[in-house]
């Protein structure tokens, strides 16, 4: 009988005595007092649902915290979150930490302790004190595979996430990937992720369709790149459990190679659609995986690659008619090619690489904690870019374009921060016939003004919308009484009221009326305008955690009166 423990999920220090179950033991002195879950009386939130209250840590490093909330969760959680543990002391705070700090809150987190040697057990079980979401099993070292599938076995999530300890997640990435696999219903979500060597970072994708496709669809994507990361690994996918489970699909514990990507193949033959997210939402370090670096022998590498080969050309018999199956057998055997290399391919350099922390915008942490009025108006804006910058990625688009196309869905729309904005009934959609009848007439100038940028930023953004079809700019010419006011303003006039400039020769020339431009939203722009507006939901939602809905109605309404404040004290 193997001999394991396990700690932590909600309810202490937990032990468990065999691998066919566990028991709970309930400590209730010292660090784990205040650690327990808070666990309130179970009630009813819906037909076989029940929900507690857990507490929640935020910024902590193993066993320590910054910050700690209550939450009120269903007993069983969205997410399982599976993270396997060998030996990684140096890195696993960084990991655990961006798991825990994620925005999506509603998961557990499984810390398998695969026999580490180093003192990565006691930061995991740190975390689990700390924590009531995290799950610790120890265990003999018996490798990746079947660490994984161990989790994948005690796993209670609706959706099944994976990470390495020595890699970390975007703040955003759990949420994103559930809001698409539920908006699309589909059965895997692949995303984009960074990848990172040393101090450098670059972006890696492959699929560049913001939609949702099939298997046929998905396996032409695989084809053309059969042995790229963005496939055979597991950890930038969420993974339905019902369907991994209905299967039995589970990694092959004799492989110590490419074992996710066997998973992988097996899960696609069953999934019947798939969403590529555009937004790189993980953080991949570039130390390990190479057959190279495992000391496996020749043979052993050869005998494991053939095998790989051998499962890799079932799979396309499987998800292939047999005419698709004979026009495509020289894209199957390029697998073969590449598979002969060390490990997946993955290119010395990818273009765009950059600095690492340059990636994403950041805020200034040496000033979002003083106050002032200067200080409050950039936290705001900085926490309004965080969550436009997923969509700014997703569509390879400028913060300044996505500004623009805020600023015109917005225009001529009354307050709806506050309580508004975390109300289900609020319309995100933009109609057709919304996209010309709001939105003032300003001259490029103006514009600028109000937008924050050069005039140089606003003509490139205004340059690309346009050229995506996603924006109309429009000229509306000055009427001629404002123009005149305006060429009065300068003590200047010529025939009937026109403006006049003086050349060097004190001669008066004729000056170019200032012309107005509007802005029309296209159809091209839905999608983004849209995901614009879940932006929004995100970034209220943020601002006004743990208000009661009486604290949203009441601040609402003081917000609107100030408002009106500065509008009668502003117009003119």
């Amino acid at each position: 009988m193997r001999r394991e423990e396990v700690v932590g999920g909600g309810m202490g220090a937990i032990k468990a005595t065999s691998a066919n179950g566990w028991t709970r033991r309930e400590k209730v002195e010292g660090a784990d007092a205040w650690a327990r879950s808070e666990q309130a009386e179970g009630r009813d939130i819906g037909p076989g649902k029940v929900s507690r209250n857990i507490r929640v840590s935020t910024g902590g490093f193993y066993g320590t915290t910054r910050s700690s909330f209550l939450m009120e969760v269903p007993m069983e959680p969205k997410v399982s979150i599976i993270v396997p543990v060998y030996n990684a002391e140096k890195s696993l705070a960084r990991c655990v930490d961006s798991i825990l700090n994620q925005e999506f809150r509603d998961f557990e987190l499984i810390l398998m302790d695969d026999g580490s040697k180093d003192r990565s057990g006691e930061i995991c079980d740190g975390y689990a004190r700390a924590d009531a979401r995290v799950v610790v099993v120890h265990k003999e070292n018996t490798g990746v595979s079947d660490t994984r599938n161990q989790a994948i076995a005690r796993a209670r999530g609706t959706f099944l996430q994976f990470v390495d300890s020595d890699d970390w997640l975007t703040a955003d990435a759990t949420k994103l990937m559930v809001r698409a696999a539920e908006e699309t219903g589909c059965d895997m979500v692949i995303a984009d992720f960074y990848r990172v060597v040393g101090e450098m970072v670059s972006r890696k994708g492959d699929i560049d369709a913001d939609q949702v496709i099939g298997r046929e669809a998905f396996v032409g994507f695989m084809m053309e790149n059969p042995a790229d990361y963005y496939y055979g690994v597991l950890w930038n996918k969420l993974y339905r459990r019902s369907l991994v489970e209905a299967h039995g699909i589970r990694m092959d514990a004799k492989l110590s190679w490419c074992e996710d990507f066997l998973f992988n193949l097996e899960y696609v033959r069953y999934a019947t659609t798939f969403y590529a997210l555009r937004t790189p939402v993980y953080y991949y370090v570039k130390t390990k995986g190479s057959l190279v670096n495992q000391k496996i022998s020749f043979a052993r590498t050869v005998e494991m690659k053939l095998a790989m080969f051998e499962c890799y050309n079932d799979f396309f018999k499987h998800v292939l008619d047999e005419d698709a199956y004979e026009r495509k057998r020289l894209q199957v055997y390029h697998f073969l090619v590449d598979a002969a290399k060390d490990g997946f391919v993955f290119p010395a350099t990818i273009p765009g690489t950059q600095k690492l922390g340059e990636e994403r915008s950041q805020a200034l942490q040496e000033v979002i904690s003083e106050d002032g009025i200067i200080v409050e108006k950039y936290r705001d804006r900085k926490l309004l870019e965080r969550y436009l910058e997923s969509v700014a990625l997703k569509y390879d688009m400028t913060l300044a374009e996505l500004s623009l196309l805020l600023y015109r869905k917005d225009a001529g729309k009354a307050l709806t921060r506050g309580a508004e904005a975390q109300m289900p009934a609020r319309e995100d959609a933009v109609e057709a016939t919304d996209r010309k009848d709001a939105g003032k007439a300003l001259s490029r100038k103006d514009l600028a003004e109000l937008m924050h940028m050069s005039r140089g930023d606003l003509r490139a953004a205004l340059q690309k919308l346009v050229s995506r079809g996603m924006l109309e700019v429009v000229d509306v010419p000055r009427k001629r009484r404002e123009a005149a006011e305006i060429a009065e303003a300068t003590g200047l006039f010529g025939k009937r009221g026109e403006a006049q400039d003086a050349d060097a020769n004190g001669m008066t020339k004729k000056k170019r009326e200032p012309r107005n431009i509007r802005l029309e939203l296209l159809p091209a722009s839905d999608a983004v305008l849209q995901d614009i507006a879940a932006a929004e939901r995100d970034y209220e939602q943020a601002k006004f955690r743990g208000f009661t809905e009486d604290e949203l109605r009441q601040y609402t309404a003081l917000e609107r009166r100030v408002q009106e404040n500065e509008k009668q004290i502003l117009q003119k």
